[in-house]
């Protein structure tokens, strides 16, 4: 499968920005989506995940309450709905697919090796 990340931009301190993941190639509700980052001069980062059931979502602390991960299976697009912008929050956001049709817990969709797919990410810059 294909994944392509786009809807990075620059936005103030604040704001809110929709980042979308389209994928092709394979049937898209099959795999569970993760969103990931990564900052300058840091490691990739988890940010948040979807089960491919649609059931189970998780997020890194740093992001809880502000972030929403979801999916329309019908558009094959995964999406990640970033409210109240912090410049910490600059970096590449990446989207991910496992294809792997268990049931598992946040720790496992919080490891970037187990995805099997990666999109080419999209920079989003929040400025204070």
């Amino acid at each position: 499968v294909q994944l392509q990340a786009s809807g990075g931009g620059l936005v103030q301190a604040g704001d809110s920005l929709t980042l979308s993941c389209v994928a092709s190639g394979r049937t898209f509700a099959d795999y569970s989506i993760g969103w990931f980052r990564q900052a300058p001069g840091k490691e990739r980062e988890f940010v948040a995940a979807l089960h491919w059931s649609r059931i189970d979502t998780y997020y890194a602390d740093s992001v809880k309450g502000r972030f929403t991960i979801s999916r329309d299976n019908a558009k094959n697009t995964a999406y990640l709905q970033m409210n109240s912008l912090k410049p910490e929050d600059t970096a590449i956001y990446y989207c991910a697919a496992d294809e792997k049709a268990g049931v598992y817990d946040g720790k496992y969709y919080a490891t970037s090796g187990i995805y099997d797919y990666w999109g080419q990410g999209t920079q989003v810059t929040v400025s204070s």
